[in-house]
């Protein structure tokens, strides 16, 4: 071929040609850098990670917006409760405007009167309760000194003076800013939890059914399960806890003036009302109870109502309690501890009081997630579990 002879074309590249070839080495390291043992670690480490960092926001926000989620969570466990009463009234014919005003009226009422009950019942003893637990800490600090246990009586002494600056502090309204403070967000919180217990129990179901309106199929028929399983969960845990409390209550103070111990009312009121708190409530409320009877009466009889205490609550927890409760607080005590931890650090005794309830209806959405009697697939028992 000359020199101006012309060149045969060179063949167009095509574009895969133009690319750098990836190199399948480097390409299988990095696919095998996620899929060893370290890699998924890794992995589940993020989620779990983002999934904290979730509840971690949620939570923040809860903490900083009290006074709507508190009301807010009360309304919903009290219209859980009188849910029944509800459904029954309309079933008969009732209107649905007429039943729920007659429900949420009912529930006030009785409220108020066990409001006005305790008040009348204990106001004028209350302090004198307060002095007589208080005089029960410095007796047995006097009791244990000369016992053999390496348990000396400044133990005692120190939390006899948390309880003394817990009661003095502005939380119980020592302060006339803080009590003002106080009665006015109380006032806001009970109004708002009127109202939206109200539409709670006018509306709930076409709420719930207004917030299925994206899914279909098993997703609506599981949104289905949920709702029901928590209105049943939670409506159950108050009613059933209410029937406890009040035999605890009634138990106890019937032992209580069998002894001869003085403030029966005012400390068979504090068992009901700390009967509310699983697991720590009974416990602190036994406690207060033979502290009163170690310095009004003596330690023999002191020793009586402890034995009385735990009778009872013996009782309630072999007998009473998986009749009443059935299905509603099966969970176990260490996951209980943990929500009355994380309630009370949240909103302090609020939060003690519905950690559990919410806790309990979360674990029984998940035992109805994938069916009525199937729980999600995490939850589900694959293997004989023996011990």
């Amino acid at each position: 071929m000359g020199l101006f002879g012309r060149r045969a074309p060179a063949p167009a590249r095509t574009d895969a040609e133009e690319r750098p070839q990836a190199d399948p080495e480097n390409a299988h390291g990095a696919s095998r850098l996620w899929s060893d043992g370290f890699g998924r670690v890794g992995t589940r480490s993020l989620q779990v990670l983002a999934v904290i960092a979730i509840i971690a926001v949620f939570g923040y926000v809860g903490t900083r917006l009290t006074l709507v989620v508190i009301p807010v969570l009360i309304a919903l466990v009290l219209a859980a409760a009188i849910s029944p009463l509800v459904s029954f009234l309309r079933r008969h014919g009732w209107p649905s405007l007429l039943a729920t005003w007659v429900s949420l009226l009912a529930l006030v009422a009785l409220l108020s009167a066990i409001v006005w009950l305790v008040v009348r019942a204990v106001a004028d003893q209350w302090d004198e309760l307060g002095q007589q637990a208080l005089d029960g800490f410095d007796s047995l600090q006097t009791y244990v000194q000369d016992l053999p246990f390496d348990f000396t009586g400044d133990q005692i002494a120190s939390v006899r003076d948390a309880a003394v600056n817990l009661l003095q502090s502005d939380t119980f309204g020592s302060g006339a800013i803080a009590g003002v403070s106080q009665t006015a967000d109380f006032i806001a919180g009970f109004f708002i939890m009127t109202v939206v217990l109200f539409f709670f129990l006018k509306d709930g179901p076409a709420m719930w059914e207004f917030l299925l309106r994206p899914f279909e199929g098993h997703r609506y028929e599981r949104g289905q399960r949920v709702g029901a399983a928590t209105v049943s969960t939670l409506g159950g845990y108050v009613r059933g806890t209410a029937i406890v409390a009040l035999v605890d209550a009634v138990g106890i103070g019937i032992g209580l003036a069998i002894v001869g111990v003085p403030l029966v009312i005012p400390l068979s009121v504090l068992v009901f009302l700390l009967a509310f708190i699983p697991l720590v409530g009974a416990t602190l409320a036994g406690i207060i109870a033979a502290l009163v009877t170690l310095v009004a009466v003596g330690p023999v009889e002191a020793l009586i109502v402890v034995a009385i205490v735990v009778a009872v609550n013996q009782l309630e927890g072999d007998f009473l309690q998986p009749i009443v409760m059935g299905r509603t607080l099966r969970l176990h005590p260490l996951v209980i501890l943990f929500a009355l931890t994380a309630g009370t650090v949240l909103a302090g005794i609020t939060g003690a009081v519905l950690a559990v309830p919410v806790a309990a209806s979360i674990w029984r959405a998940i035992q109805v997630w994938d069916g009525p009697d199937l729980p999600a697939r995490f939850a589900r028992q694959k293997r004989e579990e023996t011990v």
